[in-house]
């Protein structure tokens, strides 16, 4: 772990919530922090003195708001609401999404303005710093009033209940806080409700596949770059002349990024003259209005999300003057929409990726220097048939992933909580959706790599040219027909790494 990430109530970066979930460092808590969140505290103990109802601290929960709670039994209520929303299922999300959950989870109640201790705080801090994870099954938060049961199952281990890893395993919560030294919360008025409420689930999703998308989208810009290079299409669609006119700023930002991976490329000169064809298919002359499109689209995700990572997503917010207000600061759509829509981006991504790796193993246009399937011996071999199947059949489960989750609503809680967002729904699918994308840029690059050696000696540009060494490093040129499987992993992997940036165009997002 390097420098400490102190909260001090101003909004966190991605980057700051990479570092954390990742464990590469540790979080601590500003005096500032703690004055705010002390005052907000003093003002929640004069409402449990008083008479008045309070939402969430003198009495029940969502349908059960009407119900009010006698004072020595306050303390109990916020167990009991923790306990009773731990109602989550399937697999556990990973250690680096609940890791992130609770990073702005903590940001978010260091705001001042939730009333709740900031020993709390600081013992989400301790988990997060000692290496203890709560153990979060993934289904069960409607993304409206806060992720509820995602949140319960982490606030649990909070109260050394439940299950937590620590050291990579899976550990009863109370046996881990006792080998941490650290120990477990007795919840007061208020603070059960503040750890089960906000948008910190999706939002830690959606961090972490904001840092994604930039690698993948890269490596989706440098994949099309040695692809035209491949079938031996032109570059005159890239002017930046046409892409000014069009006046879209993501369609005009991929143009210059290809002509930057194209630099200096001996193939595209080499057919310039006496070229039969007057237009490349649309998967390659459209790629940046189609790319651009999807980058603008992941703009406006990224700053939604960043808008997020500055927000208080609680309820009821306690502020200065003694006022205690009710409102939805918890929904999540305002993330559930950029979600779905970055589904739909990858799909874009995706699809006009697999077109160009159909058309050059359809090898349809003599023109292009390809044979079939990129084979040796078409016909004896097979070559790269199949991997255009997989990525069909990728595309083909991205386009039902690309189906909104937010557009549907499901009441809950008797009918108090009306209309729901589904981020986390959102979230599960665009992280599925670029997983499956990553593969289908994988194929598409062994593809063009493989085109890249039948144009030799010529040369592509000195971007493409340091990309195809990076591909044969990993997955040897194909002379016979072997299992494709390790070779579409080999380049998935190569996409998923951080040292894959230094040969990729720079990000831009």
């Amino acid at each position: 772990m390097n420098d400490m990430l102190m909260l001090d109530g101003l909004p966190l970066s991605i980057a700051d919530v990479l570092s954390v979930a990742t464990g590469r460092r540790r979080v601590g808590l500003k005096d500032a922090a703690r004055s705010a969140m002390s005052q907000s505290r003093g003002v929640v103990e004069d409402a449990c003195s008083g008479d008045t109802p309070r939402y969430g601290i003198n009495t029940g929960f969502g349908s059960l708001s009407k119900k009010r709670v006698p004072h020595d039994e306050l303390a109990q209520l916020q167990r009991n609401l923790v306990r009773s929303h731990a109602a989550g299922l399937g697999p556990h999300l990973s250690v680096p999404i609940v890791r992130g959950m609770m990073l702005i989870q903590a940001a978010s109640l260091a705001r001042g303005v939730s009333g709740i201790r900031p020993e709390v705080v600081d013992k989400i801090l301790a988990l997060l710093n000692s290496g203890i994870t709560p153990a979060v099954p993934e289904v069960g938060s409607v993304g409206a009033s806060g992720d509820l049961a995602p949140l319960a199952a982490a606030a649990l281990t909070l109260m050394g209940e439940g299950e937590a890893y620590r050291r990579g395993a899976l550990c009863r919560a109370d046996d881990a806080l006792a080998e941490a030294g650290i120990e477990s919360v007795t919840l007061q008025a208020k603070e059960g409700l503040a750890l089960i409420n906000g948008t910190h689930l999706m939002a830690s999703r959606a961090a972490l596949l904001c840092d994604e998308f930039e690698r993948l989208f890269s490596a989706a810009i440098a994949a099309c770059g040695m692809s035209i290079d491949a079938t031996m299409a032109t570059d005159a669609f890239l002017d930046a002349r046409v892409h000014k006119v069009r006046n879209q700023p993501g369609q005009a930002d991929v143009a210059a990024a290809l002509r930057e991976m194209l630099r200096g490329s001996q193939i595209i000169p080499s057919h310039r003259d006496d070229d039969p064809r007057v237009q490349d298919p649309y998967s390659f002359r459209c790629a940046p209005p189609v790319l651009g499109a999807a980058l603008d689209a992941a703009r406006y995700v990224k700053r939604a999300v960043e808008q997020e990572l500055g927000g208080v997503t609680d309820n009821p917010l306690v502020f200065e003057g003694g006022d205690i207000i009710s409102a939805g600061n918890f929904h999540g759509m305002p993330l559930a929409i950029p979600l779905d829509t970055l589904a739909i981006a990858l799909s874009h991504i995706a699809g006009i990726s697999e077109r160009r790796t159909f058309a050059m193993l359809a090898a349809a246009d003599p023109a292009s220097g390809l044979v079939p399937y990129l084979a040796s011996k078409p016909g004896v071999q097979s070559g790269l048939m199949i991997v255009q199947y997989t990525a069909a059949a990728c595309c083909n489960e991205i386009i039902g992933l690309a189906n909104p989750a937010s557009v549907a609503n499901i009441s809950t809680s008797a009918g108090i909580e009306d209309y729901n967002s589904f981020g986390p729904r959102a979230a599960a699918k665009a992280e599925r959706a670029l997983s499956l994308t990553r593969s289908v840029v994988a194929i598409e690059l062994l593809c063009a790599a493989q085109g890249i050696d039948l144009h030799r000696p010529l040369r592509s540009g000195d971007r493409v040219e340091r990309l195809y060494t990076a591909i044969r490093e990993r997955v040897p040129t194909l002379v016979d027909d072997r299992p494709q499987t390790p070779d579409i992993e080999a380049l998935t992997a190569l996409l998923d790494s951080e040292d894959i940036g230094v040969v990729l165009p720079p990000p831009l997002l």
